[in-house]
């Protein structure tokens, strides 16, 4: 009669505790990604978002953070779908970082009605970059003449096999403007009178997670586990939720019998895969990461 009772009882309510739905979003936040290395985007991440959302009986969301930035459109996508399932399904969301949510990782922060860090994560990092490389000079060593063909004046700005222009590098800066002030804007919405009244908070700086509670960035320094069960009770459980994924992120294609088309897509996966490694591990090592 006991077990009766107890099982007609919300989930909440029950002795045993509540059950945490856990997101974790970790890595270069990129479009595409690879067979071998996925990418942080909307695409890999909405259907454990979804999921998480979805467990009526848990009050909060915690989503757990450790990524560098990236591109700012895949943050700012994430960002909300993130505050429109918490809306949609009025749920509060913690968000707790690891090692660094910096730039487009901390765009992504910014969906938490409280950010919670370690004492050693970095935060910060509001600003806009865009990096490359020039080789005019490489084409006239080796003895090759580009032949480019336009019908518009501007199509190949910034081109890297050609000089750089001071119209180029303006324009490209007023692009980065228009973008870090839609970065700058959400950090005030989201954060409003937390923020400390310091000038240097979006001059692109990043901080230790202490430094960053001191500047309103976050709210205060702990670890998931400890902070969930303070708040809602020692047998609080928690669980993780992850996307519809196969091994290595994807569906492989099957190697056996496949032929030469599935073994040239493995090929230019993994080459892919190589680039994308590359640009990730930029990403981190500016964090000394």
């Amino acid at each position: 009669m006991a077990g009766m009772l107890k099982r007609l009882l919300p989930k909440r309510l029950r002795k045993e505790g509540l059950t945490i739905p856990v997101v974790r979003l970790h890595g270069a936040i990129m479009t595409g990604g690879s067979q071998l290395r996925p990418a942080l985007n909307l695409a890999t991440s909405a259907g454990a978002l979804e999921k998480a959302f979805s467990k009526k009986d848990a009050p909060v969301v915690a989503i757990s953070i450790n990524s560098p930035g990236g591109s700012p459109v895949q943050s700012r996508l994430i960002y909300q779908r993130i505050r429109a399932l918490a809306e949609e399904k009025n749920k509060r969301v913690l968000i707790f970082v690891e090692d660094v949510a910096a730039s487009g990782g901390y765009m992504i922060a910014l969906a938490g009605d409280e950010i919670f860090v370690d004492a050693t994560s970095i935060v910060g990092s509001i600003g806009v970059v865009s990096g490359g490389f020039g080789f005019p000079e490489l084409l006239k060593k080796a003895g090759v003449e580009r032949r480019v063909y336009t019908s518009g004046e501007n199509k190949v700005i910034l081109d890297p096999f050609q000089p750089e222009k001071q119209s180029d590098i303006e324009y490209l800066k007023t692009l980065q403007l228009e973008i870090h002030k839609v970065f700058i804007d959400m950090v005030k919405t989201r954060r409003g009178e937390r923020l400390a009244d310091d000038a240097t908070i979006f001059s692109g700086l990043f901080w230790t997670g202490l430094r960053g509670v001191e500047l309103g960035l976050v709210d205060g320094a702990g670890e998931m586990r400890d902070v969930l069960k303070r708040r809602f009770g020692p047998q609080t459980k928690l669980e993780l939720v992850g996307g519809a994924r196969s091994l290595l992120g994807r569906r492989l294609p099957s190697i056996l019998g496949g032929g030469m088309d599935n073994a040239a897509e493995l090929a230019v996966s993994a080459a892919t895969g190589l680039a994308a490694s590359l640009e990730e591990r930029a990403l981190w090592s500016r964090y000394g990461l």
